[in-house]
């Protein structure tokens, strides 16, 4: 899996035992596939203006252990499934080489608010990954 995301643990985000709390796991998996479609040269600016759009359908998260204030995460992200109107991306969150959680989070190809196919140019962008 390649790394696409990478950031310092930061005081708001553990509890008083410096432990990170579970549902920053998620905001780093988000923060994580903005890079990761960018670095598959999908271009979503373009593609919302053309109304077309992606939403998370589900997420599901799996610990290992804790990340803590102080350490770095690094994020890996990984293509699991593609469907029709679907892509399951799979989130390594690790410090160093401890993994911490892996997330699978869903999402589904809209617009106008149904689910519509993946654009030709993504499936292509995706398919190559």
């Amino acid at each position: 899996m390649p790394q696409v995301w990478s950031a310092p643990v930061r005081f708001v985000e553990c509890d008083q035992q410096g432990v990170v709390f579970n549902a920053h796991y998620l905001v780093w998996a988000d923060e994580a596939v903005a890079s990761w479609w960018t670095g598959r040269g999908v271009d979503w600016a373009a593609l919302n203006a053309a109304g077309t759009e992606y939403l998370v359908v589900a997420s599901a998260l799996e610990w290992r252990s804790s990340a803590r204030y102080g350490d770095t995460v690094d994020v890996d992200a990984e293509l699991e499934k593609l469907g029709r109107t679907s892509a399951t991306v799979r989130f390594g969150i690790r410090v160093g080489d401890r993994l911490c959680c892996t997330v699978r989070t869903t999402y589904v190809c809209t617009a106008a608010g149904a689910p519509v196919p993946w654009p030709d140019e993504v499936r292509e962008s995706l398919s190559g990954s």
